[in-house]
């Protein structure tokens, strides 16, 4: 099964190693794919230099970004949308195709696990993450979503939102088949939730959703908080918030 792993790119320049070396080490002769957003930092330096990787650029935002680099995926199979501060499984690459060989499974994401030990609260915002996937089939980006690659287009991608656009990806997804929880956990970068608080954060974005459910517009919502995403200036940006 030939699998393309797209990695939505701004300002990334430290977790890009360690996360191309996950991709190359679980999904041996996966399609790389970066969708940069205009990075500053060298990112897209880095990402140029090595030639088995396939860069895109695109105007900033994270769903646009994704169906950019969605866009060279070639004769791929499976999609993956990993972000740049996380690294797969080894044996995520088995864990997809077994995933996939039920034909009426139509894509899926990882549990996950945090590379800090500190403090405490993230082991338990870990397993409520991973509880909510086997669950309710919902996770945000941060868990490597992977759809085929025929029913991503049939659903058009992601919706151009500032926010929630992997949210109703995963929607989409399970509207079209059954949604797997792989068990393999990701490695997780804890820098969004370590720079205000753990809690803080998380009711951040609990209230996120629950505006979003209650039918307020991504782009209204967006408007209503700060950047909590430490590597991203915020003068370039003083409202965007990543929800995932």
């Amino acid at each position: 099964m030939n699998i393309a792993v797209i990695v939505p790119v701004l300002n990334e320049r430290p977790n890009l190693p360690a996360c191309i070396a996950s991709i190359r080490r679980s999904i041996p002769g996966a399609r790389i794919i970066a969708a940069d957003g205009g990075s500053t930092d060298g990112s897209l330096e880095w990402l140029a230099s090595d030639p088995g990787i396939a860069v895109v650029t695109h105007a900033r935002g994270k769903g646009p970004q994704q169906n950019a680099g969605a866009a060279l995926a070639g004769d791929a199979g499976v999609l993956v949308f990993l972000h740049a501060d996380c690294e797969l499984p080894p044996d995520a690459g088995a864990q997809i195709t077994a995933a996939l060989r039920d034909p009426h499974s139509a894509g899926g994401a990882f549990f996950v696990r945090f590379a800090e030990a500190r403090p405490r609260s993230l082991h338990f915002l870990a397993w409520g993450m991973n509880t909510r996937l086997v669950l309710l089939r919902r996770c945000f980006g941060d868990q490597g979503i992977f759809v085929r690659r025929e029913l991503f287009h049939k659903v058009q991608g992601f919706p151009a939102w500032p926010l929630f656009e992997d949210y109703e990806l995963v929607h989409r997804i399970k509207a079209q088949g059954r949604f797997a929880a792989v068990r393999s956990p990701l490695t997780l970068n804890a820098r969004r939730f370590l720079r205000h608080g753990v809690w803080r954060t998380v009711l951040r974005v609990f209230v996120l959703q629950f505006a979003y459910y209650c039918g307020v517009a991504p782009a209204r919502l967006k408007e209503w908080f700060a950047d909590i995403r430490p590597h991203v200036d915020a003068k370039q940006d003083p409202v965007a918030l990543d929800s995932e």
